[in-house]
């Protein structure tokens, strides 16, 4: 195979196939590698695999996913945040500390914080993007919180109705409530001013956005913790994954996001191509929002175990993720805290098909649509393909990422299946709320016995007692199959010959790169 001096694939390298995918997205040009590559100095490239949502571009937005923070990494910045080695780094605050009763926390903001506009990161700033949140869990955020005080503008305390252990791990990871936006600048601009031009704290500044195309950042070299290492930062978005790898190969992208099964293996084996997995805290669930439905064939638990038994993860997982993808039979990811380890999940079709004739089904039945995140259609076929397979009839529904979440979210999947994922920071209790507990804006119905518990473990300040009562919620989920749990599943990419540092893994959990400012090139 022929290779340019630097190691980079040489248009010879390209298959039809990727010459085809090239054009199709207009990145074949007269022009030689070397002249691309001496324009590109400076930049990174990123392929991105979903459409760029501009609610992504403001923290207060932030839904109960990862997919918004690929962005907030870059543009803005936190409070506390996790980092590389760190799950609750000091970022813009400096320092915090706990009262004794457990009422009250108090934050020091980095006096060389500031805003890409030049205004200092203030306690008012703070305060306002706290009381502005309305994202996954703000409700109950926002009703543990009796008052946020700011005696200074470098001194911020937010004051507790009542003692609550979970305050720090959801303000700081498992919402946007914590990530600063500049209060004069959204006041002046508006909300929507705001996701067409934002400013924010992080160690990139917004360029521009071209919708369905691309995003771009450059460095802010005022950046508290350190100058990027990188001049510019380009998010081009290419759904499709054999465009994807094309652009990859021909060098007009340099970090690729999420690539499966065969051209997974084709990247692994090209020279020069690096494949970068990481399994992120994002398990992925089949959701039957029926199941509260007395008159639908989901209200029955032996319907949902039959569902369960007749997927086969382990081929599943070698198929499309190599291998790579852990099978824990949960929603909660096992590197979290209080995780509890249900029982591995069991491929049994036979007793799929025993479970749905005991339950009035014996030809199975229609099981109307099948959602499913439009990134990972492949998956949802492999999953549709084994319920098939012992009667359980749907169709396959892709939507784009951003109309995926907003549509389950708000609840607008009311019939069918959801085949889903979340791979957001937090603890057991931080996504059993999300995604169980009543209230929940992925909880389409609830169960008594789940919410009273949570209830308990929320007051619960003795750390054995609680995580006994979280044991128990997640017994409870797993016994009455509320979900039917997929894989952990890994989440593969490709870096390449110009990246020295990509910052896949550096922050344990997170799927995307990150910190930016922590990415570097060769010869830079």
């Amino acid at each position: 195979m022929a290779r340019d001096a630097s190691g980079s694939a040489s248009g010879s390298d390209l298959t039809r196939r990727d010459l085809l995918g090239l054009a199709a997205l207009g990145l074949v040009a007269a022009v030689p590698g070397p002249v691309r590559a001496a324009a590109r100095e400076g930049q990174l490239t990123w392929g991105i695999h979903v459409s760029l949502a501009p609610t992504w571009f403001d923290p207060a937005d932030t839904q109960g996913i990862i997919t918004p923070f690929m962005v907030l990494y870059a543009l803005h910045d936190a409070m506390v945040k996790p980092m590389s080695g760190q799950p609750m780094a000091p970022s813009l605050a400096e320092s915090w500390s706990a009262s004794e009763d457990g009422l009250s926390y108090e934050f020091i903001l980095r006096e060389a914080a500031m805003f890409h506009n030049g205004e200092p990161v203030t306690a008012g700033d703070v305060k306002f993007s706290f009381e502005r949140y309305r994202g996954a869990s703000h409700d109950l955020i926002k009703d543990q919180v009796a008052a946020i005080e700011t005696p200074d503008p470098r001194h911020v305390r937010f004051k507790l109705k009542e003692p609550w252990p979970d305050f720090l791990t959801f303000y700081a990871t498992a919402s946007g409530a914590g990530w600063i936006v500049p209060k004069n600048y959204v006041e002046k601009v508006g909300d929507e001013g705001f996701k067409k031009a934002p400013i924010g704290a992080g160690p990139y500044k917004f360029v521009s956005f071209t919708p369905g195309l691309e995003l771009v950042f450059e460095a802010f070299d005022q950046y508290w913790r350190k100058t990027p290492g990188v001049k510019r930062l380009v998010f081009k978005v290419i759904p499709d994954e054999t465009t994807r790898l094309a652009a990859l190969k021909q060098g007009e992208i340099d970090i690729l996001y999420s690539i499966r099964g065969e051209l997974a293996e084709e990247l692994r084996g090209t020279p020069g191509l690096t494949l970068k997995p990481v399994v992120p805290q994002g398990p992925w669930w089949i959701y039957f929002p029926e199941q509260w439905d007395a008159k639908s064939p989901w209200h029955d638990q032996r319907v949902r175990h039959a569902a369960s038994l007749a997927i086969d993860r382990k081929a599943i997982n070698e198929a499309i993720t190599l291998g790579y993808s852990k099978i824990t039979g949960s929603i909660i990811p096992y590197t979290f805290e209080f995780y509890w380890q249900p029982p591995e999940p069991v491929y049994d079709p036979a007793k799929a098909k025993q479970l749905l004739a005991e339950a009035g089904f014996p030809n199975g039945f229609d099981a109307g649509e099948h959602y499913v995140d439009s990134s990972y259609s492949n998956f949802g076929e492999a999953v549709l393909d084994n319920l098939l397979a012992v009667g359980i009839r749907a169709k396959l529904r892709p939507l784009e990422r951003a109309a995926f979440f907003e549509g389950y979210s708000n609840q607008k999947f009311q019939n069918g299946i959801i085949q889903a994922a979340s791979a957001a920071f937090g603890n057991t209790a931080t996504r059993l709320a999300a995604f169980i507990v009543k209230g929940g804006p992925y909880a389409y119905g609830n169960d008594p016995d789940i919410d009273a518990l949570y209830l308990r473990q929320a007051a619960e300040l003795d750390h054995q007692k609680r995580a006994a009562i979280l044991d128990q919620m997640q017994q409870l989920v797993s016994q009455r199959v509320i979900y039917a749990p997929l894989l952990q599943l890994a989440f593969i990419n490709g870096v390449g010959p110009r990246v020295r540092e990509s910052g896949f893994g550096l922050i344990p959990g997170f799927a995307y790169t990150g910190p930016f400012e922590d990415i570097t090139m060769k010869g830079a």
